[in-house]
């Protein structure tokens, strides 16, 4: 949440020199201009080069380019103006380099090319221009200048520079929670993480940054990587048409090159060096309830109690910062809440976890013992004069834990010690952009530890979030022993996944703002955030029912769903705006809860292979033109398909469905991809589609996760001619025995034709599933079964209680033929 009684953005650095401060904020958003007496420095011919194993610099006589390759399709670019390099080290960065990756050193009369089994660096001698190509000999990406930089005067280092071509065709994608089209070309946009209270279209910039995106050119993508901390800066083609580029006030100008040649290649190997989300509980898969805030205890009460005789699952309840003791992290209200650990206990044993809101302001307090421990180990950030940084927030004066150091961090995870003995389940990190009233951030005077390697708060800004949030899951994995912390951050740098789920911020309660949650979400998936959700319903402002429903059929299909919303707004539980959209909201929250082993399948796919959750159209069809513009589509994995409906009274709409055959969900209609189709929306349906060739598992509709255990598990085969892959994915649910192998993977290999079908199945895994068979439910057949066999072994198909025919299965069968 943010403070509500200043609505702009709150994103204004306070410079050090203010009179140079109108000056530079010109400059660094318009990089043709130049500051007075600042020389505009190119990198000149190429003098000579040197290898040491994987990596290859390259010298124009004072200036070094680093040529570092990482694997076969990774390759980062730095730059030393002076011919120094900075001590390497990121935030963002999990991957080490593949060692016995191929690299080799060709020269010829215009180039050195640094080559990998499948991606070829060039750089030119006569004005070190790089470029990269496949093997192929096409060129995905090159420089429309050398890299250049210019003395930054205000704060010494240097402003940095990477200017590249743009195709006339290229698209771009990627670059986090920006809230503007899919495809950025024509724009020009901004990354340092700020509190934007009631954000409008194409405001800029936001709560994240995610400096990665990808572009894709005659069918083919790359991604680039600007792994740079500082304020940075990208231009789709909007000052110049043929030209892309990205800037930074400060740091290195370091960048990975990401071959592709697929979209879903090229965010695969961002996964690979900035990690994946690890496995959620299952439980955080569930719907979650939020506000601001939910108290007393009796009103936390009621609101679960409304949820359990309404029979509308809910697997969480949100407690906001009135929890607190005057806003004091960690402690109770207990006047609010008397006995804490007895009203959590009582929410568990009904099927509630219980999720509370942390925030990095602590309160100047001599008697607040967090602030007690801080002071004393000198754990709070200090101004460059050496006074504490100290600004307002909800507790009002305030100082701020440096999360850049180690040992602040070991000891802001050892504060949820007794939240957690509480039987609180998981934690919300709030305002860490960090936001503070009235200043907006903290002044960029202010110093970090940064694991080292020291700077100034322009160099730690855009990390301080994602640091908390380290700070949060390192300390709750050690609190919950074997069990998965179940996170949440507003702020983020690339590599979050790896500690937290995210969402959007505080969004409206508009038509606009759901349309722009469904292209947030889409763009932070393919960023390496797929954990992630919006507000369902609007923050701030007013919902009607149909909003709110329709909100909800798309919060269905987000993978973090929750709604959430202020406390000066009419309520929003799922039956708070009479029954007709009670029955609608309560339908959808079911089918989250059907769809449940299909999305934490999807979730295993993230954390094993770095595919992205949400896919847009672009990423499943790149290599059709009008596809880089479509944005109402997208799919859920590998075999859904999503169309939300974004306008009022909208009695149908256009949807586009991708080559191959795909059926509606709500009543199974068969549709030929690659063509688009008027789709009728009654309010009670969004179009949904499953792609032919599908199995597709499903839960009996429960309370909560975890409510019984499920005997014979729903899978549900929907026909198309050729061979097809699914996958089912089961574990604990909720400890870390998956990453010692603890866990099945099931692949069932469908091959269909007009006259038979065959499935066969195949696992990995050491984990015994719960369920100790399938019933298997036939979509689409375009003949009637005459004869079934499993394992050889002939079977009659069986009817459930509505007249439905299914295949009894056992768990472990190994092949099944339908003809």
């Amino acid at each position: 949440m943010a403070d509500t009684t200043k609505k702009g953005d709150f994103a204004n650095d306070l410079l050090p020199n203010p009179e140079t401060l109108d000056d530079t904020i010109q400059h660094v958003n318009n990089p043709v201009l130049d500051l007075p007496n600042i020389e505009k420095l190119y990198l000149t011919a190429v003098k000579g080069y040197s290898q040491e194993a994987n990596t290859v610099y390259f010298t124009d006589g004072k200036s070094k380019v680093e040529v570092k390759v990482y694997s076969e399709d990774i390759i980062r670019i730095r730059l030393a103006p002076e011919g120094s390099f900075l001590e390497d080290f990121s935030y963002a960065i999990s991957f080490k380099e593949d060692n016995y990756v191929s690299v080799e050193v060709i020269e010829d009369s215009e180039y050195y090319k640094v080559k990998t089994n499948t991606t070829i660096c060039l750089i030119r001698k006569s004005d070190f221009n790089i470029s990269f190509s496949d093997m192929e000999g096409q060129v995905l990406n090159r420089d429309h200048s050398a890299m250049h930089w210019e003395e930054n005067v205000d704060f010494g280092g240097y402003y940095v520079y990477c200017t590249k071509e743009a195709a006339a065709d290229e698209a771009f994608f990627g670059l986090g929670d920006k809230a503007t089209n899919l495809n950025l070309r024509g724009k020009r946009v901004k990354n340092w993480n700020s509190d934007t209270y009631s954000y409008a279209f194409n405001q800029d910039p936001l709560y994240k940054t995610i400096p990665f995106y990808i572009g894709v050119t005659e069918g083919k993508a790359y991604g680039i990587f600007f792994d740079n901390t500082f304020k940075t800066y990208f231009d789709f083609a909007a000052e110049h048409q043929d030209q892309t580029s990205f800037w930074s006030e400060g740091g290195e100008l370091q960048y990975y090159y990401i071959q592709g040649p697929k979209m879903m290649d090229v965010v695969k190997r961002y996964h690979k060096l900035t990690g994946t989300h690890y496995m959620p509980a299952m439980w955080g898969l569930g719907y979650h309830q939020c506000r601001w805030s939910y108290y007393p205890e009796n009103k936390v009460r009621e609101v679960a109690y409304e949820f359990r005789k309404r029979e509308i699952p809910c697997d969480a309840i949100y407690l906001d910062i009135d929890y607190m003791d005057g806003y004091r992290c960690f402690t109770w209200n207990k006047r609010y809440f008397p006995d804490p650990k007895k009203m959590i206990s009582d929410l568990n044993a009904n099927g509630f976890k219980t999720v509370v809101m942390i925030d990095p302001g602590i309160k100047v307090d001599d008697n607040y013992w967090v602030f007690k421990q801080g002071k004393d180990n000198n754990y709070f950030c200090r101004r460059g004069d050496d006074y504490f940084m100290e600004g307002f927030v909800w507790p009002g004066r305030c100082q701020f834990p440096d999360f850049t150091n180690p040992e602040v961090r070991t000891w802001w995870g050892t504060l949820y010690k007794g939240l957690v003995d509480d039987g609180v389940a998981g934690f919300w990190n709030d305002m860490n952009e960090p936001a503070v009233f009235g200043r907006g951030t903290f002044p960029n005077d202010v110093r970090h530890q940064f694991e080292g390697h020291r700077g100034s708060h322009r160099k730690a800004h855009n990390v301080y979030g994602m640091q908390m949030v380290r700070a949060t899951y390192d300390g709750l994995k050690k609190l919950y022993k074997n069990k998965r912390p179940f996170t949440i951050t507003r702020a983020a740098y690339a590599g979050t996944q790896r500690y937290s789920s995210v969402w959007t911020g505080d969004n409206i309660a508009t038509w606009e703002h759901l349309r722009i949650g469904t292209l947030q979400l889409q763009r932070l998936s393919v960023s390496g955030l797929s954990f992630c959700g919006t507000d369902i319903g609007g923050f701030t402002g007013e919902p009607d029912g149909e909003l709110y429903s329709r909100w909800m059929q798309f919060g269905v299909f987000s993978p973090f769903m929750r709604v959430h919303s202020a406390g000066d707004t009419r309520d929003r539980e799922p039956w708070s705006f009479g029954p007709e959209w009670e029955a609608i909201c309560k339908k959808f929250i079911e089918l989250r809860y059907k769809l449940l082993p299909y999305i934490y399948s999807t979730f295993w796919l993230q954390h094993k292979y770095g595919e992205p959750i949400l896919r847009p159209i672009a990423m499943l069809e790149q290599e059709k033109a009008k596809n880089m513009i479509r944005e109402e589509e997208f799919g859920f994995g590998n075999q859904l398909l999503v169309s939300p409906v974004l306008h009022p009274g909208q009695a149908n709409k256009i949807v586009y469905l991708p080559e191959g055959t795909w059926y509606y969900y709500f009543d199974n209609t068969y549709y030929e991809g690659g063509q688009e189709y008027t789709i009728d929306t009654p309010l009670d349906e969004m179009p949904f589609f499953v792609r032919g060739g599908s199995i597709i598992p499903e839960y009996p509709v429960m309370q909560f996760t975890g409510e019984r255990r499920v005997e014979s598990l729903r899978l549900n085969l929907y026909y198309a001619e050729g061979e097809y892959t699914s996958s089912l994915y089961s574990d604990h649910g909720e400890t870390f025995a998956y990453e010692q192998g603890v866990y099945v993977e099931k692949h069932f290999i469908t091959t269909c034709d007009a006259k038979q079908v065959n499935v066969i199945q195949g696992e990995d895994g050491l984990y015994t599933p719960y369920y100790t068979g399938f019933d298997l439910y036939l979509v689409g057949l375009p003949f009637e079964p005459k004869q079934i066999t499993v394992d050889g072994n002939k079977v009659s198909m069986q009817q459930d209680d509505e007249g439905k025919l299914f295949v009894k299965l056992d768990r472990d069968f190994k092949k099944i033929n339908i003809q």
